[in-house]
């Protein structure tokens, strides 16, 4: 089911109906999202990170001095794993107060499957960490990024269930606006927590 939601992403980029209808008609729980979707594709980040800095450090990351322990990437890893299952739940309660405050509530399942999908392509551009290129890693990025607000546009009226036009485009816009911000926030709020932990560990040394 998980791979075929992932086949149709290239489709659900320019359609409101392609593979958006299956999904809608599957009614996949917000848990099914959670443990089927969310929880596998989110390791891909950490995994691939911590890759990029035993593989070929320095590559595509700059070098930190001095140079983080395959524990220390672990923690890392932890952290910002469990900081990405967060925020799609937070972004699901956003999704979901957008739409009411619009006077339409498509339920905590559907916004949480828009908030769930949304990030796929972030979580498949960190397979470019494979990569020891700077430039190719950051052109991946900046084409996932367009692909996950694409997703989000087409994504609104066929999960949430939106029937006006301008309701649809404002949800969107919102959607959007938000979710990098939030998405923004989450590189800035990892960071901050695992300079604090990488502190704290030199400072026990």
């Amino acid at each position: 089911e998980v791979d075929m939601l992932i086949s149709h992403i290239p489709g659900m980029l320019i359609s409101e109906k392609t593979g958006w209808e299956e999904i809608d008609r599957s009614h996949f729980s917000a848990r099914w999202f959670f443990k089927s979707l969310v929880m596998p594709m989110a390791l891909l980040p950490p995994a691939l990170y911590g890759y990029a800095e035993l593989v070929h450090p320095g590559a595509v990351f700059p070098l930190s001095v001095p140079a983080l322990t395959p524990l220390q990437l672990m923690v890392s890893g932890v952290v910002f794993y469990a900081v990405q299952l967060l925020m799609v739940g937070y972004m699901a309660m956003l999704i979901q107060r957008m739409s009411l405050a619009r006077d339409h509530d498509p339920g905590y399942d559907s916004a949480y499957a828009l908030a769930a999908i949304a990030p796929v392509p972030l979580w498949l551009a960190s397979l470019s960490l494979l990569v020891p290129s700077l430039p190719f890693v950051l052109a991946v990025g900046a084409a996932a990024w367009v692909a996950s607000i694409l997703l989000i546009r087409h994504g609104v009226r066929p999960l949430l269930h939106i029937g006006d036009e301008k309701t649809a485009h404002y949800v969107a816009n919102m959607v959007t606006g938000v979710g990098i911000v939030a998405w923004v926030a989450l590189l800035m709020v990892s960071a901050m927590v695992l300079s604090v932990l990488l502190g704290v560990w030199t400072a026990m040394l």
